[in-house]
């Protein structure tokens, strides 16, 4: 159990630091007119089809009894295109419209997304942790958005509102998938999902008569740094982390991911940042710990 536990941590740590630098390696691609939906299509698509193919070698049996199920099958459509292809494709845009540090910080209002979504359903109100929380990521928008002026926008309204719906994504990305990995496994789910997302946005879009011309760097970014280390790797490692310490211990360590996408974007792409959005930014991440604390009032099942 214990090394069950010290595997899950630093997976953890590691998906969240390798999506931190895969926003700097978008925002360097995007630098130099590289199409956010392409990116995100090629992207899903070859990390999806090396996650599979891997699975088809080892003859994974998560995979096939994952298809064979039709209420499963369709619980991972719907995950794989109102989840993960969103989850990806508004990130991306938000970084275009944005940075790598701001939109990765504006992803972290999906888990107050989350609480509301849980209050409405449960018919109850928040509790007073939450109703800070949700205090916190309103302030920490504003912030970020306007630099405490509201008549001057410091971020423009396309970076907010790709960022917040990214957030939005965030949430669907983690109340979709239910009981899919404990089930057949974390491989198998974020493999098929990929796969099959990206394929629909690559068809969708027409990425394959959109391809850009990458040098070297380009493509180290592109392949490397988005598709291996952001997509295969973060969303392998994330995933496996979550079953093995839980979600909410997972979501909060993987919170690296906003220092490793800020310090990339500050120290690689010499993106500035102003006081007031290190205040905001310390908002926003103040709700993950606010959340991932356990109450008091819990009562073990």
């Amino acid at each position: 159990m214990a090394g069950k536990h010290k595997r899950g941590v630093a997976l953890a740590l590691i998906g969240g630091t390798g999506w931190g630098f895969s926003g700097a390696c978008s925002q360097f691609l995007f630098a130099r007119g590289v199409d956010p939906l392409w990116a995100s299509a090629v992207a899903m698509l070859c990390a999806g089809a090396a996650l599979t193919a891997y699975l088809l070698a080892t003859r994974n049996e998560g995979l096939r009894a994952l298809w064979s199920d039709r209420r499963s099958a369709a619980r991972l459509v719907l995950f794989a295109l109102a989840g993960l292809t969103l989850c990806r494709a508004t990130y991306l845009l938000a970084i275009q419209y944005s940075n790598a540090g701001t939109a990765t910080v504006l992803q972290y209002v999906g888990p107050v997304l989350i609480v509301v979504a849980t209050c409405f359903s449960g018919c109850r109100l928040p509790s007073a942790r939450e109703t800070i929380a949700v205090t916190c990521v309103v302030a920490g928008t504003y912030l970020l958005a306007t630099h405490g002026n509201p008549s001057a926008m410091a971020l423009s309204p396309e970076g907010v509102f790709w960022g917040l719906a990214a957030a939005a994504a965030v949430a669907l990305y983690s109340l979709l998938p239910g009981s899919l990995m404990k089930t057949y496994g974390s491989i198998p789910v974020v493999g098929s999902g990929l796969l099959l997302g990206g394929a629909v946005l690559y068809l969708v879009t027409g990425a394959w008569g959109r391809t850009p011309e990458l040098d070297g760097a380009g493509l180290l970014a592109m392949y490397g740094g988005l598709t291996g280390i952001g997509t295969l790797l973060g969303f392998a490692a994330y995933l496996t982390a979550i079953n093995d310490i839980g979600a909410a211990k997972a979501s909060l360590l993987a919170s690296v991911e906003t220092v490793s996408a800020t310090a990339c974007a500050a120290l690689w792409l010499h993106t500035a940042f102003a006081p007031m959005d290190f205040a905001g930014f310390a908002l926003i991440m103040a709700t993950v710990f606010l959340l991932a604390r356990p109450s008091s009032k819990a009562v073990a099942p």
